[in-house]
């Protein structure tokens, strides 16, 4: 998944919708990944497994020492992954304290072989630039981050301006579940 190119439209969506009225917060719904694959081989020293992608293809994964049904993992048991990811910004008032934070968790499903692994990042980012021609929009944020992006829509760049901040929140979540082969 190409993350900055996805966070920028989802970026662009959000400053439309969040300068387009009397809204103080918007949440842009990104996309929800499925993917499924055949286990093919298991190197357990290595924790290296071979899977088959539903195209045919194979790809080799790495299990982290964290996951620890890793000894459950048969040769031809079916592993399903769901991506999720969204992004939420909030106009913040004038003096309001800026943020800097993220959060992860892993959650193991009980008594089955599935879990959720999830991770939140919530900055407080300056519009440092706004491109009525472009149209565009940049922001500045701490650790040095910056990022540029066009907005589809040049009447919400009317709506905010240059020194604006803005809590950006973003969540990735993903949830693994095995089935067992036949």
């Amino acid at each position: 998944m190409n993350k900055p190119l996805t966070y920028g439209a989802m970026v662009a969506m959000a400053m439309t919708a969040l300068s387009a009225g009397a809204q103080v917060s918007k949440t842009v719904a990104g996309e929800t990944l499925v993917a499924t694959a055949t286990v093919e081989a298991i190197d357990r020293g290595s924790r290296q497994v071979t899977v088959k992608k539903t195209d045919g293809t194979y790809e080799e994964l790495y299990i982290p020492q964290d996951l620890k049904r890793f000894d459950m993992l048969k040769v031809g048991d079916k592993i399903t992954a769901r991506y999720y990811e969204n992004l939420v910004l909030r106009l913040k008032a004038p003096g309001e304290k800026d943020v800097d934070a993220a959060a992860s968790s892993v959650v193991p499903t009980k008594d089955a072989a599935s879990g959720t692994a999830a991770h939140q990042t919530t900055i407080t980012a300056t519009i440092a630039a706004i491109d009525q021609a472009a149209p565009s929009i940049s922001f500045t944020g701490p650790r040095g981050w910056a990022y540029s992006t066009r907005v589809k829509d040049k009447a919400a760049l009317a709506k905010v301006k240059v020194g604006d901040k803005v809590d950006i929140t973003w969540t990735d979540a993903l949830v693994v579940s095995l089935e067992e082969g036949r």
